[in-house]
């Protein structure tokens, strides 16, 4: 895992805008509209090397693809694994059920609303290798020479996976999840050996609590959670832990978000994954405080902290003094070299979804840059 002992890092979580033509590309590919493949493999390419140099040049030292060749963080699985031919059930957000007109905005959005999540209905294979081999290979190429501190590629965990892909064939849900795990651990091994750092996208150690298991206690929530953690663990078997790092989500979208778990009711569960680095929400307005669960919550010391220090979902541009000042809250709790700077979330959770005007979202990133350099400065002088 990336540390520095020298200054705060920056890096994001994963999804970045992705150009207009590519975006149509995509909807056409999941709607059945037939795409030419190989002119869609060399825009994805094309646009990997774009949102790598722009990265570069907004200040972020530990960059990615932007999750170019995947319609979201989760769902591209479906096409990759096999098993998944059953029908969809709509998940319902608890916190949303109070405010249905909002429901009505977030699902109505052209990204989300075009998501497609079929359920599991047979047993569940590998059944596109390549994919990832590509996807290493398209950001390994773009970063050739460019001089990033880092790189990282998302991946989706074995519990989220099971959060939006309704099981019908496996008998329960730990069987279900460790094969979907099983299943993972092929593109796990396969970035990590491409020399890219793997980030595990798990909303469902938070997010979770309010969709997939909102009728459970938090006790109840927190045995869910520790099973889930086992099966990443599982499917990370061969996978060195600091070359993975996990994000932590309650769900990237503009909702009240008043039903989310406590930071401090799941961090001790992200704690048992085989992980060197774990990505939290620390800026959006209903998780900004929590950052005082580190006065009394101790970060083992092989892990690093990679707090949002920038909203996801927010156009306004957070002044760099502001962006210091987060990072300094965490860093004077955690340890200065074990604190990296990023964003809440992703710019880009799904195919055509953007919260965030695109220009505003490099100029958000770098201002988290400057606001990593102040921070720096107060630290090391």
């Amino acid at each position: 895992m990336e540390r520095s002992t020298d200054r705060f890092l920056t890096t994001h979580t994963g999804s970045l805008p992705r150009p207009e033509d590519l975006i149509q590309m995509m909807f056409a590919k999941e709607e059945g509209i037939p795409v030419d493949r190989e002119a869609l493999a060399a825009r994805i390419r094309s646009a990997v090397k774009e949102v790598a140099e722009k990265q570069i040049e907004a200040g972020i030292d530990i960059v990615n693809d932007g999750e170019m060749s995947k319609p979201s963080y989760a769902t591209y699985i479906k096409d990759r694994l096999s098993g998944f031919g059953g029908e969809s059930v709509p998940k319902q957000y608890q916190d949303l059920v109070e405010f249905p007109e909002m429901g009505k905005r977030v699902f109505g959005d052209r990204g989300r609303s075009r998501r497609k999540t079929p359920g599991c209905n047979a047993p569940i294979e590998v059944a596109d290798a390549d994919a990832p081999v590509t996807d290493a290979d398209n950001l390994n190429a773009a970063l050739e020479g460019a001089g990033a501190a880092g790189r990282f590629m998302s991946a989706a965990s074995p519990g989220v996976i099971s959060l939006f892909f309704h099981n019908t064939h496996y008998k329960d849900d730990e069987a279900y999840i460790f094969a979907i795990a099983d299943a993972m651990r092929h593109e796990y091994e396969t970035v990590a050996k491409a020399g890219i750092t793997v980030q595990i996208d798990a909303p469902d150690l938070a997010m979770g609590r309010h969709i997939q298991y909102a009728d459970l206690s938090v006790a109840e929530f927190r045995k869910k959670a520790e099973m889930h953690v086992a099966a990443l663990n599982h499917a990370l078997e061969n996978v060195p832990k600091d070359q993975v790092r996990l994000h932590l989500c309650w769900g990237n979208y503009e909702g009240p978000h008043h039903c989310d778990v406590p930071l401090i009711d799941v961090i001790d569960i992200a704690f048992k994954a085989k992980v060197g680095a774990i990505s939290f929400e620390a800026a959006n307005p209903r998780h900004a405080h929590e950052y005082v669960v580190f006065d009394e919550v101790k970060v083992p010391d092989d892990i690093v902290m990679i707090p949002g220090v920038i909203e996801s979902k927010s156009n306004f541009i957070e002044h760099p003094e502001l962006v210091a000042e987060r990072i300094g809250k965490i860093a004077n709790r955690v340890g200065r070299e074990q604190v990296i700077a990023s964003s809440d979330c992703g710019y880009g959770t799904w195919v055509g979804q953007a919260a965030v005007d695109a220009d505003i979202v490099w100029a958000k990133l770098a201002a988290m840059a400057e606001g990593a350099r102040i921070a720096s400065a107060k630290f090391w002088g």
